[in-house]
């Protein structure tokens, strides 16, 4: 893996990118998801590049551009870490051990956004919702959401807490995600002590404006934007500012309105996940039989405004699913599991039906385990297992991977 400088990157990343571009546009565009037709894909790996045995890939934007996390050598800390064919660039951290971009948070012009421990003890003892992702490490250290811009990692603003979580960025620039409050919550369960609100924040770091919670709810987070401005997330109560009861109500804010998008019967775990430029959701949603969220069995779920929110059922012999990405074609990408959450595979969702990406990529070495996300070329990024020894590259706990779909 050759590592790009700040002054070599961008130009590197722009000639790279273009070129990807080229070669995915005329097969890609020759056959949108309307067709009826299904691709095959070529799948690569990312390996391990920081020298730890696990990567993910949880952003691709429209020129190729990838990003997600790498464990360092000894696995205790990750880093986000950008890729561009091969190439890459670790981010770095605000100063503590841990950093990631872990949700689609990469626009078209190469600016990302994720979450990273500084180097403050957190004063209130809080694990924060950073602690469901980042190793032993983070424990004790403060975790606020980051922009990388321009070689740089800034800091975005909470709401007067601790605490902090980027998301998702659009093209003009505007960041989502959740930041907490000075408020001492009494729906938070312990170690979270304060209430959450989701945030629009700009490119600046500072923040635009927060979005309330639905009807009596206490909390909020939002998890992703498109270029309308238009902004999906959750909202419940506190508890421990990691899904379950905080996701109650799946929620769209669009142009100062909320709309309550339902569920599929349970009242936990209702939680869009992506929204494309049509206004089309995605996402996974609580099924009946979990009314307390302690045993969750969600579905992934399509939600648009004609026909509100769809289940999209699982794999066959599978039980649990979840939606992860859209693009504006309307595919589909996601995850979905055996029970337990056990045995997972990508998937890829189009005209009303759900394939097993693996199926579309046979000749991989790889076992396509998590679809996080699709640009509108119909390329797939995610985490993988290897199959046979060297196929994750140095990396044995599972690595990002790009699947590229061939006519």
């Amino acid at each position: 893996m050759k590592f790009l400088t700040p002054k070599t990157m961008l130009p590197k990343i722009m000639t790279l990118t273009l070129l990807l571009l080229t070669l995915l546009a005329i097969p890609v565009a020759a056959q949108p998801a309307g067709s009826g037709k299904q691709p095959h894909y070529q799948v690569y790996s990312f390996g391990s590049p920081l020298g730890g045995s696990a990567s993910g890939a949880a952003a691709v934007n429209n020129f190729g551009l990838v990003a997600g996390d790498s464990n360092l050598t000894g696995d205790a800390t990750e880093h986000a870490f950008l890729w561009a064919l091969g190439d890459g660039i670790d981010l770095g951290t605000l100063g503590g051990p841990n950093s990631a971009v872990l949700w689609p948070g990469l626009n078209d012009n190469g600016v990302a956004v994720g979450i990273s421990d500084t180097s403050n003890s957190d004063p209130l003892g809080e694990s924060w919702s950073c602690g469901a992702f980042f190793p032993a490490s983070h424990a004790g250290y403060t975790c606020v959401g980051f922009v990388w811009q321009n070689n740089q990692m800034t800091p975005l603003a909470t709401l007067g807490g601790n605490n902090g979580f980027a998301t998702s960025i659009n093209d003009n620039g505007t960041i989502v995600g959740w930041a907490e409050t000075k408020y001492h919550d009494p729906s938070c369960a312990a170690p979270q002590v304060l209430q959450f609100l989701a945030v629009e924040w700009g490119l600046d770091g500072k923040v635009i404006q927060r979005l309330q919670p639905y009807g009596t709810n206490t909390t909020s987070a939002a998890t992703a934007i498109n270029q309308n401005g238009q902004v999906v997330g959750i909202s419940g109560a506190c508890q421990n500012a990691v899904g379950n009861r905080s996701a109650e109500h799946a929620l769209l804010w669009d142009n100062g309105n909320i709309v309550d998008l339902g569920n599929l019967g349970g009242k936990a775990w209702n939680t869009p996940m992506a929204i494309n430029n049509r206004g089309q959701i995605v996402g996974f949603s609580d099924l009946h039989g979990d009314q307390d969220g302690a045993n969750p069995n969600f579905h992934a779920f399509l939600w648009t405004k004609e026909n509100g929110m769809q289940d999209l059922g699982v794999l066959e012999g599978d039980a649990i699913s979840e939606a992860l990405g859209i693009n504006d074609e309307g595919q589909v990408v996601g995850v979905s599991f055996a029970a337990g959450f056990t045995n997972p595979h990508a998937f890829l969702w189009q005209n009303g039906k759900m394939l097993d990406l693996n199926k579309l990529a046979k000749n991989s070495s790889l076992t396509l385990q998590v679809g996080q996300e699709i640009n509108d070329l119909g390329v797939v990024v995610g985490q993988a297992v290897g199959q046979g020894s060297g196929a994750c590259g140095v990396s044995s706990a599972g690595c990002a991977f790009a699947a590229v779909p061939q006519w």
